[in-house]
């Protein structure tokens, strides 16, 4: 029996991925009181045909039984339960925003504020995240994208790394990303806005990025910066770090960055943890025309 418990934080997708589960044929429980856990993995192995794969929710819902949580843990495992844990973390920005968005009360929040309700939810899961088995922050991640890191643990059972990479083009002229970690000019390439077959084209376009990546410096870039992140990534790994956006801008992030930012992506891909690209600014320009 493969036996999965999904927590985290409120408004971070747990039960999208609870719903991703079962949409992947596990059987899936919210909210069971934790006195039940034991009594309920015992039932799992008796039923192994119908309940082969199990996933429960647990979560600050479950109140002042969350303490119990640890020593029900360590029960399961000297009885031989094998169970995995995975935890969804997402920035308190971002949480704050959906619940405001969605007009949602955090449940910790009471009289006052929503970051008040975070922050004492985070410290009352902080055991939960030390003993996970994965987890991926969904600060950056669309529902589709978190289907897509559920399916590689749950469902391909591929090698995973609790780890998300976010590689981002912008344009300098339109600021750079508050979120970035870390942030990297390819303005020294040839703009091929000053081009007029290739200005009203973007780096999605083959023309395009035929000509930013034709110059040396434009692959000698590239080399030097996968050899640099993939050098970085296991010591941010080593930190407790579990997300890295990585934004490459120009001046109107249409051509350069976007063009470079796709073929990092390419070189990174393929590796344990997960990863994105995503153009912010491609298109401004555009809207600015069209009105």
């Amino acid at each position: 029996m493969r036996f999965v418990i999904v927590t985290g934080m409120s408004g971070a997708g747990k039960s999208s991925a609870l719903k991703m589960l079962e949409d992947a044929g596990y059987f899936c429980v919210d909210n069971l009181p934790i006195p039940l856990i034991a009594k309920f993995a015992e039932i799992g192995l008796q039923e192994p045909e119908m309940m082969n794969k199990v996933a429960l929710g647990i979560d600050i819902r479950s109140g002042e039984d969350l303490p119990q949580l640890l020593p029900m843990l360590n029960q399961l495992s000297l009885s031989g339960i094998h169970y995995e844990i995975l935890f969804l973390d997402c920035q308190d920005s971002v949480l704050v925003k959906r619940f405001k968005e969605t007009r949602r009360s955090h449940p910790l929040m009471k009289e006052g504020r929503i970051e008040e309700g975070l922050a004492s939810e985070r410290r009352q899961l902080t055991f939960l995240k030390e003993k996970a088995t994965y987890i991926i922050d969904t600060s950056q991640l669309l529902t589709r994208e978190l289907k897509s890191e559920i399916d590689k643990i749950f469902v391909k059972n591929e090698n995973y790394q609790s780890f998300f990479v976010t590689v981002l083009s912008f344009g300098f002229k339109y600021g750079i990303p508050a979120d970035a970690d870390l942030v990297f000019d390819v303005r020294f390439l040839p703009n091929p806005y000053y081009i007029d077959e290739l200005k009203a084209k973007t780096g999605n376009d083959k023309e395009v990025s035929d000509y930013v990546l034709k110059f040396e410096e434009a692959g000698i870039f590239l080399e030097k910066l996968v050899d640099m992140i993939e050098f970085l990534i296991p010591k941010y790994m080593n930190e407790g770090k579990n997300q890295l956006v990585i934004a490459i801008g120009c001046t109107g992030g249409k051509h350069r960055s976007v063009t470079l930012a796709n073929a990092f992506y390419q070189r990174l891909s393929g590796h344990a943890y997960g990863i994105k690209v995503e153009h912010r600014d491609i298109d401004r320009d555009r809207r600015y025309i069209q009105h």
